[in-house]
C-alpha cells in the first residue's frame, strides 16, 4: 500500500519469482516494476533491488514453463517505477503470469520487490 523502505516483499538470496493471477485474462502489453528511490533507502543504496528478471504468460498455475513474454534489466540509476513493454508478441490471452528474478544489484542477503503489475488488454 505504500512505498517506504522496507515495506517490500523480501525474499532470501537474489533469485526468486512471484506468480499473479489477473482478475480476467489479458493480452500482455507491459508490466512495471518499482522499488524505492535511492534517496529514501537508508543506507544511500538500492543493492536489494531486482536486476535482470523475465515475465512468462502461463495457462494454468501448474504450467512448469510458460510463454516467454520477455527479459529485461531494472536500472537502479533509473526511475523508482520503469515499464517494460511485451518483447516477445504472442496471439495468446493469460490470466496468470509468472515473474521470475535472476539477480539483484548486489545485496548478498535478499532482494526487496516493492510492486510489479501487469498492463495489456482484455481479451
Amino acid at each position: 500500500p505504500d512505498m517506504y523502505p522496507g515495506n517490500c516483499w523480501a525474499f532470501k538470496g537474489s533469485q526468486g519469482y512471484l506468480v499473479v493471477r489477473l482478475s480476467m485474462k489479458i493480452y500482455p502489453t507491459a508490466f512495471t516494476l518499482e522499488h524505492i528511490p535511492k534517496t529514501l533507502s537508508p543506507t544511500g543504496n538500492i543493492t536489494s533491488a531486482p536486476r535482470n528478471f523475465s515475465v512468462y504468460g502461463l495457462d494454468d498455475e501448474y504450467q512448469e514453463e510458460g510463454k516467454l513474454l520477455g527479459q529485461y534489466v531494472y536500472d537502479q540509476g533509473g526511475e523508482p517505477l520503469q515499464m517494460f513493454p511485451v518483447m516477445e508478441k504472442s496471439e495468446n490471452v493469460f490470466q496468470i503470469v509468472e515473474l521470475r528474478i535472476f539477480s539483484n544489484w548486489g545485496h548478498a542477503e535478499y532482494t526487496c520487490l516493492y510492486r510489479f503489475r501487469v498492463h495489456g488488454k482484455p481479451a
